[in-house]
């Protein structure tokens, strides 16, 4: 028994048709369907919502609820911002410098490029106050993951024991250590 893929991943939205617009124009998505109903299918209760379904890439499929009977979206005040994120993966640099282009000219602020080392990224928000990364692979990408994947059960052990950074990977940023 074993889990296939991800079918597909639900987020609140403020507005059905601005997010699906944006998603499209912004994101080169293409919108894929949607659901609207007045009872819940899985709780039977009564509450009207429009649910959304756009398509994210090889059979990725990124949806989103309006409610408008439930009070105004929040997030938790606990939980930084830059941690619950969505990240889609473009494919090369060059793409990403032209998402960022995209997203700047169309009035969007857009941090970045970052250098993660195994990828870079770029992030930014959607109109719901959901954070977007978009992300491409370093050319040494494969590489670097052989080695991250020889310490990761090392580095979550000690960080399981210490909650402190594990030095296993610290590799990853001498680059930008040698910078600073």
């Amino acid at each position: 028994m074993k889990i296939e893929k991800i079918h597909h991943v639900a987020y609140r939205c403020r507005d059905a048709k601005e997010t699906v617009e944006w998603y499209t124009t912004m994101l080169k998505m293409d919108f894929v369907l949607a659901i609207a109903e007045d009872k819940v299918p899985s709780t039977h209760e009564p509450d009207p919502y429009m649910h959304l379904f756009l398509d994210a890439g090889d059979g990725n499929i990124l949806a989103f609820f309006e409610l408008p009977t439930k009070p105004d979206m929040g997030r938790d005040p606990n939980t930084p911002e830059w941690v619950q994120h969505i990240a889609f993966k473009v494919k090369d640099r060059d793409t990403l410098l032209d998402y960022k282009a995209h997203l700047e000219e169309n009035g969007i602020d857009v941090l970045g490029v970052t250098d993660h080392s195994i990828f870079h990224s770029i992030y930014f928000f959607d109109p719901n106050g959901h954070r977007i990364e978009l992300a491409c692979p370093d050319p040494k990408e494969d590489a670097m993951l052989k080695r991250l994947d020889a310490v990761k059960w090392d580095m979550l052990d000690e960080w399981s024991k210490t909650k402190r950074a594990p030095k296993h990977a610290a590799w990853l940023h001498e680059k930008e250590l040698a910078e600073t």
